[in-house]
Order: C-alpha cells, then structure tokens, then sequence
C-alpha cells in the first residue's frame, strides 16, 4: 500500500505545484486590470473592468468536476491527452486562474490610497506604481491568497481522481471505493490532511515574516 500512497503522493504534489505556479503567473495579469480599471484604479475603466469582472465570476461558478468535462477539447489540444496527471494540470490552472485573479485583486485594492498618491506625487510610472507599491504592499495577503489556491488544488485534484487524474483522488476512488478497501481510504484521507495543514502551516509562517 505504501508504495502505491508514495507514488500518488508524488503525482499530486506534482499537478499541484505546476497549476499553482501557472495559474499565479496567469492570473496576476487579470488582477492587474481589475485593479488598474476599478473605480478606484489608476486609469478607471467601466466597460473594461465590467466584461473582465463578469468572466472571472463565469468561472469561479463551474465546479471544477464539471469544468474538467467542458474543457476536454481544451485539455487534448494543450497536453494531447485528456485523462492522466500531467493532463489534469489544464483543468486545475483553468479553475485556478480566475480564484487568483480575485484573491490578487483583493490584495492589490487593499493598499493604502494614500501610498497610491504619494507614489504618483513624486512622478511614479504606472509600472513603478504596480510593482514598487501595489506588489510590495500586498505581499502578505498575496501569500495568504497563494496559501489558500494551493489548498483549493489539493482538493480538486482529488476530485480529479474520478476522472482519471491520477494522485492520491485516484487511489482513493481505484481502491478505496472500487474494491471496497476502507484501509486505501483512511489512509489517503490522513495523507491528504496532513499534506493540507502542512500547507496551511508553511504559509502561515510566510505570511507572518512577510509583514
């Protein structure tokens, strides 16, 4: 049993890493422009900021066992296949994106206006403004934001399981559901609890040094 955990531990960790790396990189650009063409934002933009806003809400309703269906051309075209681990990182990164472009998009907004127009005072760029002030300012709740993304993969790769992701999902459902192993599923149960407070507890401690 040990053998086959370790192994669907690793195809986890794998999926989730490489969708919470793209779906960060990904989603900042959109957190960006909501940030940018908000009320509030450097260059308002109602109908901008209007369409972009209704297509991360359009995402963030499928659940992600439904999405993973719907994007199966997506997912063939993208990695050639639509089922395995290395497939299940399109639908992840594609259910991610539009999580993070509003959790970076909280982040960003939540920066003290008054830093905003001290910045532009002293003849800022609208790049010196995003980086410097907005990226430097929100860094903890950026983190906290990356911490909870990371979570929200760990579960949905799991659900992935039942479509042939791979991972700790995937085994639970093989032998845990399929052949009526109860042993296959507290453990992998354990494993997934443990990985996801783990998680929880390392960016805890970054958020902390982070401010």
């Amino acid at each position: 049993m040990m053998g086959t955990i370790l192994q669907a531990l690793g195809e986890t960790l794998y999926m989730v890493g490489i969708s919470t790396l793209l779906s960060v990189v990904i989603g900042f650009i959109p957190a960006v422009i909501l940030t940018i063409t908000a009320k509030d934002g450097l260059h308002p933009n109602k109908a901008v900021y209007g369409v972009l806003d209704f297509l991360v809400n359009v995402f963030r309703s499928f659940p992600f066992i439904i999405l993973m269906i719907i994007i199966i051309p997506f997912t063939r075209l993208v990695a050639g296949r639509a089922i395995g681990t290395t497939a299940a990182i399109v639908p992840l990164t594609v259910s991610a994106i539009p999580f993070v472009a509003r959790v970076m998009e909280s982040a960003l907004r939540s920066v003290d206006p008054g830093v905003i127009e001290a910045a532009k005072s002293f003849g800022a760029s609208d790049a010196q403004i995003i980086f410097r002030v907005y990226m430097k300012e929100s860094v903890p709740s950026v983190l906290a934001g990356i911490t909870l993304t990371v979570i929200n993969l760990v579960g949905y790769s799991a659900m992935g399981g039942a479509l042939g992701a791979g991972g700790l999902g995937d085994v639970a459902i093989r032998y845990g559901y399929q052949e009526y192993r109860i042993d296959y599923l507290i453990v992998t149960s354990l494993v997934l609890i443990v990985f996801v407070q783990l998680v929880q507890y390392i960016g805890n401690k970054l958020y902390d040094f982070s401010l």
